[in-house]
């Protein structure tokens, strides 16, 4: 199992760490504009090797897309992060061109990649991808709604009081602070609901942190955060590499799905080693619904502003 991380930043960087810590690869390629950086990253990483106990291979290469062949996924961090004030949307100028070079470049030396977009503003990259390649839809997933759902079970688990361990949890919808849609009725402290628990009030608040959960970082960081967003991509490619046929909500390709169609949105998918190998259509409430229709024109609003 070989895969690429594009972007050798702080985001891409813990990605490929998390990755090489659970050993299930072979080789992790870091790649990155900036001469000499993916190289110092993967020289870094694997200088841990020994102490954290990994066989993986990481190399380094600056923009030399040669070494990345024949990899199986390939993950695109690269761009603009945000800083404080910003909204994920206002990166889609100088990211979208980013993004289209980049997925060029890799399916040029992997034709038969998956390719997992984390870049920014993510559901409309993830639509981008799929709007300037040929890959079958399987095969083009956004990362944001695994890492917003990991944000929810944080702030669940904090109200509650409680292991996180206890609490499972999911968002769907677009990866914005209003776009986020956290399904507070659905979430669990070990299958009991949360509403034995916890007032509705509180729950609400819950769900408003959920929403803020990146701005918030980026507030306190000055830019946009990287361990959890490293760590939900690594169980990304965990479950597909590993043909896990687990559960995340993914930014995926709608056809008619929720009733949504020609837009990429966070929904529940089963990930395995083809990708995303089924779209779970859950019954949603008449709320939830309608907020996930609202995040729906939102992202739709924002992928107007490609230049396709």
């Amino acid at each position: 199992m070989k895969v690429t991380v594009v972007g050798a930043g702080a985001v891409g960087a813990s990605c490929a760490e998390y990755i090489a810590i659970k050993n299930f690869a072979s080789e992790v390629v870091l790649v990155d504009i900036k001469e000499g950086f993916a190289e110092g990253k993967a020289m870094d990483l694997m200088q841990t090797a020994s102490l954290n106990g990994f066989d993986t291979r990481i190399v380094g290469s600056t923009n030399d897309y040669s070494k990345t062949a024949d990899s199986d996924i390939c993950v695109i961090t690269s761009g603009v992060p945000r800083k404080p004030g910003m909204t994920r949307e206002e990166l889609i100028g100088t990211n979208a061109g980013i993004v289209k070079s980049v997925s060029s470049s890799l399916l040029e030396h992997s034709p038969n990649a998956i390719i997992i977009v984390v870049s920014n503003p993510m559901d409309t990259m993830t639509y981008l991808v799929h709007k300037t390649t040929d890959l079958p839809k399987n095969r083009i997933i956004g990362m944001g709604g695994a890492l917003d759902s990991a944000r929810f079970k944080y702030r669940l688990a904090e109200a509650l009081g409680a292991p996180i361990s206890d609490v499972d949890g999911m968002v769907i919808g677009g990866h914005s602070d209003t776009g986020m849609v956290p399904l507070t009725r659905l979430a669990t402290r070990n299958s009991v609901p949360v509403t034995e628990f916890i007032s509705e009030d509180r729950l609400d608040q819950v769900k408003e942190d959920t929403k803020v959960g990146g701005a918030t970082l980026t507030k306190l960081l000055g830019t946009s955060a990287w361990y959890a967003p490293g760590a939900a991509v690594s169980g990304l490619v965990q479950a597909i590499a590993c043909d896990q046929k687990k559960i995340f909500p993914c930014s995926t390709l709608l056809e008619g799905e929720y009733g949504l169609n020609d837009l990429c949105i966070g929904v529940p998918v089963v990930l395995g080693r083809n990708g995303i190998e089924k779209i779970v259509d859950i019954e949603l409430n008449d709320a939830e619904r309608d907020h996930l229709k609202t995040s729906a024109e939102g992202v739709s609003k924002t992928n107007g502003l490609l230049e396709l």
